[in-house]
């Protein structure tokens, strides 16, 4: 851990120094570079995980796709969100925005009383070693996402910006990060509550950050691959996510009407579904959200299907369809 650690702190000052300084100098940012020292860092991750994702993942779908992609232009638009996401466009307004304003909750709460903790101190001697901490931390996070991946799917106005991501008809490894943005910054600033709260180390958030973002584009890959009777139990795989995207399965469940969008569409089913888990499916098992079936479903939503929905074919209009179905969610009807 130490090792990959230095590794990654000399690239990251590398690039720092023959890149980035001189470029927030030339933009008038030299009176802020500790953050674009930080920006650094989460670019670094994202050349990174393109690079992984470009150099294995690509070749795994090409090697046992389950379909074979006809809408090559919604491809891109996934593409762009990953671009957007991961080269640091998110990350920097994050950082100039909402990072400012949770230092000063966390400050209120601190002379308040209520002051962070480091998980790790909780096993002393069992829990010293980087590895152990750092595994702790992924489960932690991890099941903060599955109840964050829950409501998503339970909550009527979240359901409005999420179901941007399951709409996607043709999903690949890019499909990850095609989210209205204001549904994943209200996940970001959970995670970086979560992570000031109990006390994570810089380094170990960015790792726990990375290892999640691009396990996710394995999970979404257009790759027809299961990891077997056990394996299945341990680790989510493409097989797995993708029955949560499945149309009429992976984000309904029995009720009386279904939300697949805003308003209700059909009879028997409603808001929920299967197969929530991020990294580990133990969480579907454990609170009952789990499918193992061996299937590889078409994915959308079902009102894409049975009434034409639209849920936008660019990047901006999805964006603005995005905040249209929140005001219908929160009684806006007139919204157009």
């Amino acid at each position: 851990m130490d090792t990959l650690t230095d590794l990654f702190a000399d690239a990251q000052a590398a690039l720092y120094e023959n890149v980035m300084q001189p470029l927030a100098f030339a933009v008038g940012m030299g009176n802020r570079l500790e953050e674009v020292f930080n920006g650094t860092g989460w670019l670094l991750v994202g050349l990174i995980q393109i690079a992984v994702m470009v150099a294995l993942i690509g070749p795994l779908q090409r090697w046992r796709p389950v379909e074979q992609l006809t809408d090559m232009r919604a491809v891109r638009i996934d593409v762009l969100y990953t671009l957007i996401h991961r080269l640091g466009l998110f990350r920097v307004a994050l950082f100039l925005m909402v990072e400012p304003i949770l230092d000063w909750v966390v400050g209120e709460l601190r002379v308040q009383g209520v002051g962070t903790f480091h998980l790790e101190d909780l096993w002393p001697g069992v829990t010293d070693g980087p590895w152990v901490s750092f595994v702790i931390y992924l489960i932690v996070f991890d099941f903060v996402n599955y109840w964050l991946h829950r409501a998503q799917h339970q909550w009527n106005w979240w359901w409005a910006l999420h179901s941007l991501h399951h709409s996607q008809r043709q999903m690949t490894q890019w499909t990850d990060n095609r989210n209205h943005l204001l549904d994943d910054l209200i996940n970001a600033v959970v995670w970086v509550f979560v992570a000031q709260l109990i006390g994570i180390a810089p380094a170990q958030f960015v790792a726990v950050v990375a290892i999640t973002q691009l396990f996710e584009n394995f999970q979404h890959a257009n790759l027809r691959l299961s990891f077997g009777k056990w394996g299945e139990y341990l680790w989510v795989s493409p097989r797995f996510h993708r029955l949560h995207h499945a149309i009429g399965l992976g984000h309904e469940s029995k009720s009386k009407t279904v939300m697949s969008s805003a308003e209700p569409t059909s009879e028997g089913v409603a808001l929920g579904g299967h197969n929530f888990g991020v990294l580990f499916p133990w969480w579907d098992v454990m609170f009952k959200t789990a499918n193992f079936e061996l299937r590889f479903d078409p994915t959308g939503i079902r009102d894409q299907v049975e009434q034409g929905a639209d849920y936008g074919e660019g990047f901006w209009s999805q964006q603005r369809l995005g905040m249209k179905r929140l005001m219908q969610a929160l009684g806006f009807s007139s919204v157009r």
